[in-house]
């Protein structure tokens, strides 16, 4: 299992962050990563809303399901995704901050095959370079977006 987190402090309140991060639906609009995205289910935010999304990573489009595991509005909440035979979860927190937002995201991935299993070393690279940096430019996107709105 492989696991990495970032924090970052916006100058937003913790409410409008939230909101900001959980827009599934324009987040190509805001995410320079993110090219298409589109809601699998039907209603309002929260556990089981599922989505697809589709970016440009390391020059090559790939198109992957999301699926919200925990919400709690204002605070936080959590992705599940299956890219392979590999599961990356993702949990992201939303704090009050001095007079703004501190987040925090940790992510992990477990291996769910043999054949996944073996290739871990090369997979803990892979996720700890190129996820981490599409995270980081993914929050400094949205940052940026939340202190100008």
């Amino acid at each position: 299992m492989a696991r990495f987190s970032v924090a970052k402090y916006v100058d937003a309140p913790p409410s409008q962050v939230f909101a900001l991060f959980t827009d599934f639906e324009h987040a190509p609009e805001h995410v320079t990563g993110i090219s298409r995205l589109e809601i699998l289910t039907p209603g309002p935010m929260g556990i089981g809303t599922r989505f697809r999304e589709t970016r440009r990573m390391d020059g090559h489009e790939s198109t992957e399901e999301m699926e919200v595991t925990a919400f709690e509005p204002g605070r936080h909440y959590d992705l599940r995704h299956r890219s392979g035979s590999t599961e990356y979860r993702s949990a992201f927190r939303f704090a009050p901050a001095r007079s703004g937002t501190q987040i925090e995201v940790d992510v992990e991935s477990e291996p769910l095959s043999l054949a996944a299993r073996l290739l871990t070393p090369i997979t803990n690279r892979s996720m700890t370079g190129s996820m981490k940096r599409a995270l980081v430019q993914d929050i400094e996107d949205l940052r940026r977006y939340a202190e100008k709105h």
